[in-house]
């Protein structure tokens, strides 16, 4: 029986591409969840899976030059919002970085979600998920909440004119009425800098 649903759990997991995250929770039709784990945790012995995390398991993709092609943490991250159907809103130094605002890759990343509050330990790194306010997640635009997370982390006192200039450049790809509705839910001093960019 455990032999069979090992190889069940292994013939699922090759239907997809090498490089895919994979959950326990992914197999649940296929047996209990101890029957799962056991498979998961033998397949893993056999090198056929990686574990990434108490929980998180990598269908490895190998390069002939790099070895193992490990995801990045916000790959994982994104992958437990989806296993989750939880919305993740990056802050910080992350934020910064997917704006252009900094070269800095974050090891250590914070989101917040209006999923479960955790802290995974990855790799050299982690992720934690923060609950969110839900005033913050009324914000209908992935960009605006990044803007708003990335002004947040630099500070009124260091938004230079390269900022607002960079920041100018990604609300022009974002509809005004959008704009106009989630500058109304940051901090009031970032609803001037956003009102002021976008010359209401």
């Amino acid at each position: 029986m455990a032999v069979s649903i090992e190889n069940k759990v292994k013939k699922t997991i090759s239907n997809y591409k090498t490089g895919k995250i994979f959950f326990p929770s992914d197999f649940s039709k296929i047996g209990t969840s101890t029957a799962i784990r056991q498979a998961l945790n033998r397949l893993e012995d056999n090198k056929f899976l990686l574990r990434l995390a108490h929980g998180i398991y990598l269908y490895p993709k190998k390069h002939q030059v790099f070895g193992i092609l490990y995801p990045s943490i916000e790959e994982i991250a994104i992958a437990i919002a989806k296993r989750d159907k939880a919305r993740i809103i990056p802050t910080g130094i992350h934020a910064l970085n997917k704006l252009g605002l900094s070269t800095q890759v974050p090891m250590n990343i914070i989101y917040l979600t209006d999923g479960s509050s955790r802290s995974i330990k990855v790799n050299n790194g982690s992720i934690k998920f923060k609950k969110a306010s839900p005033k913050l997640l009324s914000v209908k635009s992935d960009k605006v909440i990044l803007i708003i997370q990335a002004l947040k982390e630099l500070g009124q006192k260091n938004i230079t004119l390269k900022v607002k200039e960079r920041i100018k450049q990604i609300l022009l790809t974002v509809d005004k009425d959008l704009i106009i509705h989630d500058a109304k839910l940051a901090p009031q001093w970032i609803t001037q800098i956003v009102k002021e960019l976008i010359e209401l």
